[in-house]
């Protein structure tokens, strides 16, 4: 189905008013505002020098979390590399609108590990099923409840290990009242912080995801002058990606961004320019947002994707910030205009331009002047354009694309890719624009065979 009749996300959202995509926009903007962040930074470091407080992270783990596990196995090396105290905590998956559709969650989720736990010099049990048994769930967060940080974090990584290869677990003289009381305990306390995943790192104000955003609190922490060995490499570095001398033209990549997806945009470019380089074989599949499909999310979420999404981008130097968020009419109209576009062999320029506007130049796309305005800039005729705005030519193409993404991959969220070919490999399904490294490097290994 394109869009729910029923979605659940108010229809006031889905079809903000002008204010409010106003006041919307203006908000999301400013999670992602470099200033507004060194500012917030500085005051959050004058107050704890004036306090004499120590630097504090505190590390939400989660047993049956695949990223947890992840975590687990550098959180001890963490330490002793930085002058910080670590506070951790046990906590239980969210679920509910913070994190949907919790049994496809679990599944990419240990998928994803799986793929990734070797490129950062980690482990994933292969034969690890989807999510631990319960009874060695509840023996791994009893065996760590009445643990001091140094302990818990001397012993996460071995108990950990046990729990996904299905091992035993001592879990101690700690019952189980008192393991679920913790979990209580911690969860609240990521409530209180206004999170919902586990594997999170928190220092001083700003989150960390895993292993996957490690690199970036270590280089906050160095900036701050407490790495004991700064010399060193960071624990868990960002993979590079390598586009020199690769022939991919015998596969097929598949990519499913969206119009109103802060990840896509910052990794939409960069997708065609690797497609290019490769000569790989790309199929460009747009989906309408999640919240138009019924995905639900929070304003939690939101505030910490923009946050995240500004400091991926200075990462990897793409412009993002000064947005005017397209939900609704304006990714209909934009969307309208994808299958002329694609005739005429422009339908990634033109997404591209309506993307950079939306993210990076604020001209917002409910203003038709600037959907003229990208159609024009990308070399198309606006009155030929004006025949298929606002038309139905796009909804099959959409639906379709919808349907390949989530049934036919098992992912919701966007960018995800699909690497195909050749015969005899499996297909590479992964979800997140930082994932484009893995798409990257599973590219390269299959062009060589």
């Amino acid at each position: 189905m394109l869009e729910p009749e029923n979605n659940i996300t108010p229809s006031y959202f889905l079809d903000p008013p002008r204010l409010l995509r106003f006041f919307l926009s203006k908000r999301f903007s400013r999670f992602a505002n470099t200033e507004w962040k060194t500012k917030k930074r500085a005051a959050v470091e004058k107050s704890r020098k004036a306090e004499g407080r120590p630097h504090v992270v505190e590390y939400f783990h989660q047993v049956d979390d695949p990223y947890s596990h992840l975590m687990a196995q550098v959180v001890a090396r963490f330490a002793e590399r930085y002058d910080i105290e670590i506070v951790p905590h046990l906590i239980r998956a969210t679920g509910g609108r913070s994190q949907p559709e919790a049994e496809k969650l679990a599944v990419w989720a240990r998928r994803d590990c799986g793929l990734i736990a070797s490129h950062y010099g980690l482990s994933f049990p292969e034969d690890a099923d989807v999510e631990p048994e319960p009874e060695l769930q509840q023996a791994a967060n009893r065996a760590l409840t009445k643990l001091d940080a140094k302990d818990f974090l001397t012993r996460v990584k071995g108990i950990s290990a046990s729990l996904w290869s299905s091992g035993s677990i001592d879990a101690g003289d700690v019952t189980v009242v008192e393991a679920d009381a913790a979990v209580e305990a911690g969860s609240a306390r990521l409530a209180e912080l206004d999170h919902y995943s586990g594997a999170m790192l928190y220092y001083a104000g700003e989150w960390y995801w895993g292993v996957d955003r490690l690199f970036y609190l270590e280089e906050r922490l160095r900036e701050l002058g407490v790495c004991k060995e700064p010399s060193q490499p960071y624990l868990a570095p960002r993979p590079d990606i390598d586009i020199s001398g690769v022939d991919a033209s015998e596969l097929d990549l598949h990519f499913f961004p969206s119009l109103n997806s802060p990840y896509s945009a910052i990794i939409y470019d960069k997708t065609i320019e690797l497609s290019r380089a490769y000569k790989i074989n790309l199929h460009h599949k747009p989906v309408l947002p999640m919240v138009m499909r019924g995905v639900p999310a929070t304003s939690a979420k939101a505030a910490y994707i923009f946050f995240d999404v500004k400091r991926e981008s200075e990462f990897m130097g793409v412009p993002f910030g000064n947005t005017v968020i397209t939900i609704g009419k304006p990714v209909r109209q934009c969307y309208s205009l994808l299958p002329w576009a694609k005739s005429l062999g422009k339908d990634t320029e033109l997404l591209s331009t309506l993307i950079r506007y939306a993210f990076a130049e604020g001209k917002g796309l409910h203003r038709q002047k600037n959907i003229r305005r990208a159609v024009e800039e990308v070399g198309l005729d606006w009155k030929e354009a004006q025949k298929h705005l606002g038309g139905d030519a796009w909804k099959p193409f959409i639906e379709k694309h919808q349907d390949e993404m989530v049934e036919g991959m098992g992912l919701w969220g966007v960018p995800s890719y699909r690497l195909c070919g050749p015969e005899g490999e499996p297909d590479l399904e992964v979800w997140g624009q930082d994932r484009l490294w893995l798409v990257a490097a599973e590219i390269c290994r299959r062009a060589s065979l």
